[in-house]
């Protein structure tokens, strides 16, 4: 049974409110829509169905959703003879970036680049249909929006680097204002307001981009 498209966006007008899930100190995980406990796969499954959730302590009320997201992706990654979608040079260099200091700039970069991908899983899932009739052309195809790919993802970083590079000299430029006004009280807004506007000229030049490449 093939599995749903992904969607474009996680915040759709239509979308039905999340469904609530309650984490026990027993790490039983109990849906409130339902009334039913639940595991790890039946979320997976949830998430495979475009169903929101949410998961909070049901204690501290703490938001465990990104944690409990994790272990999904560790649980599916680890089933014996099932589909792995993080191979290990991703995963040591995804490890190695927490300690960098472009660290930040990294599940910005991820999600553009998983955006790219749900635009154009259509034309992948032709391309791995027509490999059968035509390997050679479903090849070409590939490696032609391989390409594309690559080139939008470099014009991406190119933006994310002069922005960042620019946001270097004007926090080093504040810090300085910072200490020559520490006397008098002044705070050096205007320097944080121009990073702002440089950041959402960069955010809508990135969405042209991708939209370009429709």
């Amino acid at each position: 049974m093939a599995q749903p498209m992904l969607n474009k966006s996680d915040a759709q007008p239509d979308k039905k409110e999340a469904v609530v899930i309650k984490k026990y100190a027993n790490r039983r995980l109990y849906n409130t829509e339902t009334s039913t406990y639940v595991t790890l796969e039946d979320l997976a499954q949830m998430v495979r169905n475009d169903k929101d959730f949410v998961v909070y302590d049901a204690k501290s009320g703490d938001d465990l959703t990104h944690a409990v997201l994790t272990q999904i992706i560790v649980e599916q990654e680890s089933r014996e003879g099932g589909q792995t979608l993080l191979p290990i040079p991703f995963l040591r260099q995804l490890i190695r970036f927490y300690d960098d200091n472009i660290g930040s700039m990294v599940p910005s970069y991820l999600q553009f680049s998983l955006e790219n991908l749900v635009r154009e899983q259509e034309k992948f899932r032709t391309m791995f249909a027509s490999a059968f009739a035509n390997p050679a052309a479903a090849f070409d195809a590939y490696q032609e929006q391989a390409r594309k790919n690559m080139a939008m993802f470099e014009q991406a970083m190119a933006m994310w680097t002069s922005f960042g590079g620019a946001a270097n000299l004007q926090n080093k430029k504040a810090e300085g204002d910072a200490e020559r006004s520490t006397e008098d009280g002044d705070t050096p807004k205007g320097e944080i307001d121009e990073l702002k506007a440089q950041l959402s000229v960069m955010q809508q030049r990135i969405d042209r981009l991708a939209k370009d490449r429709e």
